[in-house]
C-alpha cells in the first residue's frame, strides 16, 4: 500500500520535472533557432523580442503541470519534442558549419553561397535518419518510452499464441503487456476450474493467491464481462484487497470464459490519477479474455489427450504384454508335450519294438509272422508319434536354432523348398519359435495355394541391431490377398507376430506367385551367439 503511494507520488515528480524540461528545450530552441537564422539571412531585424518568444513555453508548461490529465502525458510531449528540436538544431549547426564556416571567403557573386548551401543540405538528408534514432534513444532514456495503446495487448498475446509457448511462459508475456498498456499498478492472471482460482502470474509479483467461489458468487462472476471496484468489492473483495490501497487505485476485472465455464480472471490496476478506464480499454480487456480462454481451454483439451494417449500406450503395452506371455506358454506347454512323448510315449514303444524284436528270434511259423507284423505296426506308429512331437516343438529349434529347424522342416514339406538363414545368432525360444512357426505355416500354404511344379525359398535375416526377419517366397500360382489373404494361417501368423510386437506383410496376385514378409524388433529380441548357446534349451 505504501509502496504504491510512493510510486505514484515520484512519478507526479516526474512529470513536472519533464513539463520543466520540455519548457526549457522549447525556449532554448527557438533561441538558438532565432540566432541561427540571424546569422544566416539576416533575418529577424530585431534578435532579443524573437528569442524571448520561446518563453511562451513556460506559462503552457506551468499549466499542464498543475492539471492531472495533461500532467500525466508529460512523457508523450516531451519525447517527440526533443527529437524534433534536436533535428532542427542538427540542420542548423550543419548550415552554419558549411555556409558560414567554409563559404567565407566565396566569390560575392552568389554562385560559391548557392554551393555550399547545396552542400549544406545533402548533409543535413544524410546526417537526418541515424541523428533522428539517436535521438529517439535518448528521449525513451530522458522521458521514458511511450504509452503503448490497449490494442497492442491483443495484438501481442494473438500473434503469440500462434507460436510454440508455453502456456505459463505466455501468461507471464501477457501480464507483462497488460501492465504497460491497461494496468501501470499491476496486472494479474488467474487460472482454474471448478470455481477454484489461483494467481498463476502478477506483475509486479504478489506471490500465489487462491480463490474458492461457489453457487452465486460463481454465477455472476461466470456471466460478468469486464467490471469495476463496485462490482469486485461486492463478488470479489479479495482480489480487490491484494490491488492496492482502496480509493487510490481503479480496478479492472475481466472474466475468462469458455463455453459458460469460468477459466479465469484477467485483472489490470491503475491510480485514480492516471486517465480513467475508457470503452476502448473495456473492449481490449473482453476480447483478450475471450482469446486467453479459448487458449485455455485448449491447454485443458491437450492435457486431456495427452492423458488419454498415455493410457492407451499403458494398455496397449499391458495387452501386447499379455499377448506375449500366453504365447510364451502356448510354447512352453508345446515344448513339455514333446518331452513328454520323447521321454515316455516314444520309449515305450523303443522298448516295445525291440522285444517284439527279440520275441521274433524265438517264435517260429504263424507266431512269427504275426510278431513281424505287430513289430512294423510298432515302428511305423513310433514314426508318426515322433513327427507329431516334431510338429508340436521341434528339438532342432531348441537346440541347433532356425537354421537347422527349418532346413528339417523343408526337407519333409510337400513342395521343394529351399532354406536361405542368413544369421547366426541365437534368439530368445519365444521369438524362435514365433518366426519358426510363422515360416512353416508360410510353407504349408504354398503348399495349398501354389499348384504343381512351385518351389518355396525360405530367407531369415537378423542382426544385433536391425531385428529378425523372415520371407517365405513361392513361384507358383498365387492368390487374392483381401481373401485368402485373412484365413486362419495368417490369423494365427499375425497373432504369433503382434505378441512381440512384430509385422506380418502378405504380397501376392493371380499367377504373380506369393510372398509372406514377417519381422521383429529389436526390442523383443536378445540375441545370444550361437557358440555360446548351443545346446541349452
Amino acid at each position: 500500500m505504501n509502496a504504491t503511494l510512493a510510486a505514484a507520488r515520484a512519478r507526479n515528480r516526474r512529470d513536472v520535472a519533464l513539463w520543466a524540461g520540455w519548457a526549457s528545450l522549447v525556449a532554448g530552441t527557438v533561441a538558438l533557432t532565432v540566432w541561427a537564422l540571424r546569422t544566416l539571412i539576416d533575418v529577424p531585424g530585431e534578435l532579443l523580442p524573437w528569442a524571448l518568444l520561446g518563453l511562451a513555453a513556460v506559462p503552457v508548461a506551468v499549466t499542464a503541470a498543475a492539471v492531472p490529465r495533461l500532467r500525466r502525458r508529460a512523457g508523450a510531449v516531451a519525447g517527440p519534442s526533443f527529437v524534433f528540436c534536436g533535428l532542427v538544431l542538427t540542420v542548423l549547426a550543419v548550415y552554419l558549419v558549411v555556409v558560414i564556416g567554409l563559404g567565407s571567403e566565396v566569390d560575392e557573386d552568389g554562385q560559391g553561397v548557392l554551393a555550399f548551401s547545396m552542400l549544406a543540405a545533402l548533409t543535413a538528408v544524410l546526417l537526418a535518419e541515424p541523428v533522428r534514432v539517436r535521438l529517439r534513444e535518448l528521449a525513451e532514456q530522458w522521458a521514458g518510452r511511450p504509452q503503448r495503446p490497449a490494442s497492442s495487448a491483443l495484438e501481442t498475446f494473438g500473434s503469440r499464441m500462434t507460436r510454440a509457448v508455453p502456456m505459463d511462459e505466455l501468461l507471464l508475456q501477457l501480464a507483462e503487456t497488460l501492465r504497460s498498456t491497461l494496468g501501470p499498478l499491476g496486472a494479474e492472471v488467474w487460472t482454474g476450474e471448478d470455481g477454484v482460482l489461483e494467481r498463476t502470474v502478477s506483475v509486479p509479483e504478489r506471490g500465489r493467491g487462491r480463490l474458492a467461489l461457489a453457487g452465486a458468487e460463481l454465477a455472476a462472476v461466470s456471466r460478468a464481462r469486464v467490471s469495476g471496484n463496485a462490482w469486485a468489492a461486492m463478488w470479489l473483495p479479495s482480489v480487490l484487497a491484494g490491488a492496492g490501497e482502496p480509493g487510490r487505485r481503479s480496478v479492472r476485472v475481466a472474466s475468462v470464459t469458455h463455453l459458460g465455464r469460468l477459466l479465469g480472471l484477467l485483472v489490470v490496476v491503475r491510480s485514480t490519477e492516471d486517465r480513467p478506464f475508457s470503452d476502448d480499454d473495456d473492449r481490449v480487456l473482453t476480447d483478450l479474455a475471450r482469446q486467453v480462454g479459448l487458449a485455455l481451454h485448449n491447454v485443458r483439451l491437450d492435457s486431456a489427450l495427452q492423458a488419454s494417449l498415455e493410457e492407451l500406450r499403458r494398455r496397449n503395452a499391458e495387452l501386447q504384454a499379455s499377448r506375449a506371455r500366453i504365447v510364451s506358454a502356448a510354447d512352453a506347454s508345446r515344448r513339455q508335450i514333446e518331452r513328454n512323448l520323447h521321454d515316455g510315449a516314444q520309449q515305450r514303444l523303443v522298448a516295445l519294438a525291440v522285444k517284439l524284436g527279440l520275441a521274433r528270434r524265438l517264435a517260429t511259423g504263424d507266431a512269427a509272422a504275426l510278431l513281424d507284423e505287430l513289430r512294423t505296426d510298432v515302428q511305423e506308429t513310433l514314426t508318426e508319434l515322433r513327427e507329431l512331437a516334431h510338429g508340436i516343438y521341434p528339438p532342432l529349434l531348441r537346440e541347433h536354432g532356425l537354421g537347422e529347424a527349418l532346413r528339417n522342416a523343408a526337407n519333409r514339406a510337400a513342395v521343394p523348398t529351399r532354406v536361405e538363414p542368413a544369421t547366426d545368432l541365437r534368439y530368445p525360444p519365444e521369438a524362435e519359435a514365433a518366426v519358426y512357426f510363422c515360416c512353416l505355416e508360410a510353407m504349408q500354404n504354398a503348399a495349398k495355394h501354389a499348384g504343381p511344379g512351385a518351389s518355396v525359398t525360405v530367407r531369415v535375416n537378423g542382426s544385433a541391431a536391425g531385428g529378425l526377419e523372415f520371407e517365405v517366397a513361392d513361384d507358383g500360382a498365387g492368390f487374392d490377398p483381401t481373401t485368402t489373404g485373412e484365413s486362419h494361417g495368417f490369423v494365427n501368423m499375425r497373432d504369433r507376430l503382434g505378441a512381440f510386437g512384430g509385422e506380418l506383410t502378405v504380397d501376392s496376385a493371380p499367377g504373380a506367385g506369393a510372398s509372406v514378409r514377417g519381422t521383429l524388433p529389436t526390442a523383443a529380441l536378445a540375441p545370444r551367439e550361437r557358440a555360446a548357446e548351443a545346446g541349452r534349451p
